[in-house]
This record gives C-alpha cells, structure tokens and sequence, in this order.
C-alpha cells in the first residue's frame, strides 16, 4: 500500500510590522488531528485529502499543520522549534512512497531568510530521492533552495484567492503521476525585479488574470504539470524578494523555459498596470456620506491578512473626526481595551485607549468613552472552515460606530468574522477590511462602493513609502533602473 505524507506550515510575514510572531501564534496540530480538524475544508489539505481518499490503496501519513495569521518576524527559538517539530515527526516516517508539503511561502524568521527552502531541504535529506510536491500561495517568496528541494511548486491561480482546495487537488494529481512513474518533472524559474500591488492583479477582471490563464492552459496541456506567477509578498523584505514564472513539465525543459520567458515577459510589458490607485482617509469619508448602501473601506495599510499588525485606529480617527453619522463598523487589535471591556460587563461605559499597542512607531493610542456593546470569546469559523482565536473579544459602541476589539490578530477579510460576534455588515453604511482585495468574495455582491483608503500601515500599497532595506534591487516600482535579465535560475 502506498504511503503518503502529509505536513503543513503557514503563514505570511510583513517584516515591517514590529510586532514578532510567536509559537503561541500557530495553532499546531499533531498526527491524526491533522486529519480531524482539517478533512472536509476548503483549504489545500482539504482538496489534497478528497484526492487521495478517491484511490483507497494510498495510506495517509498525517505529521504537523502549524499555521498562524500573517504577522512580524517569527521568533528565532520558536521558529527552530515549528522547523524541529516537523522534522522529527518526519524522520519517525522515513519509509514513506511520497511527500505533500502545504506552505505558504512568505514567512520569515528574525535570524532566518527563508524558512521553507531550509525546511524541505531538510525533509528532503530525511526522505531521500521520493516524489516531493509542494503547494504555494501566490504571494510566496521563492529561493533557490526551495526549488531545489521539490520535484513540483504548485501555486494558487486565483486573487484573491479562492482555490485553495483546487490548489490542494492539483497538487495531490501532480504527486500521484510522479509515484505512477508516469512524469519526470523539469522546473524552471524565471525571475522578474519587480513588486506588485493593486487592482489589475485581481485574477477574474485583471491583466494580471491573462498571465494565470497562460499558466492554466500550461498545465492543462500534454506534458505540462504546473505553472504559475508567483508575485511575492511585498511586506516580506528578504533577499529573494521579487516576481517569479514557474513552469515545470514532463521531461521537457525547452519547452519550460519557453513558456516561462513568454509569461515574465508578458508581466514585464504590463508592470506599470500593477500599482494600486488608493483614497485619501478625506475623500472616503466624503464618499461614504455619499453613498446610499454600504460602502467598503479597504484598510490595506494595516491588513491583518498581509502581516500587518491591526492595531490601525487611522481610520477610526477620521470617522469620529469628521462626526460621521451613519452606521460605521471597524475592527481592532487591542490586549488591554478588550480585557478592560470584559472587566466592566456588557452594558457598562469604559473608557479605553485604542490603537498602537502592537504597532507604536505607526500609530497613537487615542481615548475613547464607549458602551460594551457585547462580549465573546473570539471562538469562530472562518468561510473555509478552519477556525479563528480572537481571544478576548468586545464589541464597543461609540456614537454611530461598532468597533471590533480583539485581543488577538485574526483575519478581517471574510463576513464570518463580524457575523460570529452579532454584527451584520449590511445593516452599516462603512465597514472596514483589513485587506487589499481578499475580502471581495464576500462583500462585491452587496457593497455599493468600495474604496482602498490611503492610511499609515506596515503593508501599504504605496510600496515607496516603507523601508525596504533587502529585496532584489534595482526593482520596480522602488528603483527607476529595474531592467530584467530573464535569466533562467
């Protein structure tokens, strides 16, 4: 009976962000609770396992899933205890057929670049010369040692991205023609120096769409396993920072490369196209009190989903400051004020600080007297399934606005999120997102506007604006000498 391994880790790292991401920040599952918590979603385990299920001869092997919302450098000790944990659970499986390993692709650790490249390169020297596949966001940062280590990088096609569980079955397909014997894959890589934002990478209406679609036909061809654009996060300010092509085929690697230098030249020509057109905080309070419906503020400057720490009140400053009178719902990170709001009860006026407890250097706490509109234990499902830990969790009222506090960094991006604490995001005129385009999935069909505001944030997507310091340089848009050598690495 075939063996196959399964592993995961995720998460995304905005390095700009100062607030470190810990061990206590992953929800770690061993062995079979892999399976338990993760069988029947919507993720790239989820789609992996319905594949696998569907030839009953293959014996799953579950080992860890560690995954955490996106947020700062990990810790260097917690970082080398999640990599350890992983390993050791796989050396206990070394006579194994095959190998699924789910990552994200854009962490970053204090003292370490690239943690997924030393993590399935140390996987590889534990199992040895055995099919390798690998899933990716699309936003993953890709080494040499990444590559090196797999037989097959399998990223997302969609953003915002929706197809994680496809991801997942693509990924599980690729891995069983390579232990049928079937395929012998040819990775090549093409690097571009540039960094991309905005709307035209929004697959299903964007230039960016057209580049996925030549990946997807790639793939659906004879002799194509896998091919994608990988954009890199542009928060994870490492030294492989930048765009990547990846096709890999069966055997056929002229034909990769080919196929690789169409593509990076086609996201190349368009580069200018992907730069986000932002609001002013003004203009979009303006624009609110315009609107009839419900209009979504874009707060990807502080985008919980990006890295960012949530702990923004830019935006809630501007509301209160221009007497916005219409229902208004915003969210934020804050230990103490959600505490001090549990302390006073349902009900009870507290008066709290809000904003800059996780993310100083940016923002300024400011008081506020509010109403404790209601209290939670931050328990939820997300859309997809898996669930969030908000920890403690008030909703505070202060005239016409709900605020959201949370003690802990949860993904603002999905209606869940509000729903799961009694808030109903359309009965509000404004309701912000942490997010630069994720959240429209859920929020297109009933917004009436929707508007990314210009606001301070260690994920801004006025990308000149934040200290880059190690990405690939010269690159677009940052330096005005990027020129691309389309190099094949």
């Amino acid at each position: 009976m075939p063996r196959v391994l399964i592993a995961e880790i995720k998460t995304e790292t905005a390095t700009f962000n100062p607030m470190p991401t810990c061990y206590d920040d992953f929800q770690v599952y061993m062995g079979g609770e892999m399976l338990d918590a993760l069988r029947g979603t919507r993720t790239e385990i989820g789609g992996a396992l319905d594949v696998f299920a569907e030839d009953q001869t293959i014996e799953i092997l579950p080992t860890v899933s560690a995954t955490s919302v996106s947020g700062g450098h990990i810790v260097t000790a917690d970082l080398d205890r999640l990599l350890q944990e992983i390993v050791d659970a796989i050396r206990s499986h070394r006579d194994v057929d095959a190998a699924y390993i789910c990552l994200h692709g854009a962490m970053a650790g204090k003292d370490e670049n690239d943690p997924e490249g030393r993590l399935l390169t140390a996987i590889r020297e534990v199992l040895g010369d055995i099919p390798l596949v690998a899933s990716l966001d699309l936003h993953a940062v890709i080494t040499d040692r990444l590559v090196a280590a797999a037989d097959v990088l399998v990223p997302f096609h969609t953003y915002p991205h929706i197809d994680q569980y496809e991801t997942g079955q693509r990924a599980a397909n690729s891995l069983l023609k390579l232990m049928g014997g079937e395929t012998k894959p040819t990775m090549v890589r093409v690097e571009i120096p540039m960094l991309v934002r905005g709307d035209e990478l929004i697959t299903a209406t964007g230039k960016f769409g057209e580049a996925i679609r030549m990946c997807q036909a790639i793939e659906e061809s004879d002799g194509g396993l896998a091919a994608g654009v990988i954009i890199g996060n542009a928060f994870t300010d490492v030294p492989a920072l930048q765009s990547n092509v990846l096709v890999t085929t069966d055997g056929d690697r002229e034909r990769a490369a080919s196929e690789a230098l169409r593509i990076a030249q086609f996201m190349w020509k368009h580069r200018e196209l992907f730069q986000a057109e932002l609001t002013s905080l003004a203009d979009a309070i303006r624009i609110a009190e315009e609107t009839e419906g419900l209009t979504i503020f874009s707060d990807a400057a502080d985008a919980t989903a990006s890295g960012a720490a949530g702990d923004s009140n830019a935006i809630l400053k501007g509301l209160l400051a221009a007497n916005f009178a219409k229902p208004a719902l915003v969210p934020i990170v804050d230990a103490p004020a959600a505490v001090a709001a549990l302390a006073a009860g349902v009900g009870s006026s507290v008066t709290v600080s809000l904003g800059g407890t996780r993310d100083p250097g940016r923002f300024s706490p400011m008081e506020i007297t509010a109403t404790v509109k209601s209290l939670h234990d931050g328990e939820f499902h997300y859309e997809n399934g898996t669930v969030g830990h908000a920890g403690c969790t008030a909703v505070l009222t202060v005239g016409s606005i709900d605020i959201l506090v949370t003690e802990r960094s949860v993904y603002v991006v999905g209606k869940k999120v509000y729903l799961a604490h009694g808030l109903i995001p359309r009965d509000y005129s404004v309701v912000v997102v942490k997010s630069p385009n994720g959240f429209r999935p859920y929020y297109e069909e009933i917004a009436a506007r929707i508007v990314p505001v210009d606001v301070p944030g260690s994920t801004r997507a006025n990308l000149k604006s934040l200290p880059f310091e190690n990405c690939v340089r010269p690159i677009f848009p940052l330096d005005d000498n990027a020129v691309p050598s389309f190099e094949l690495a």
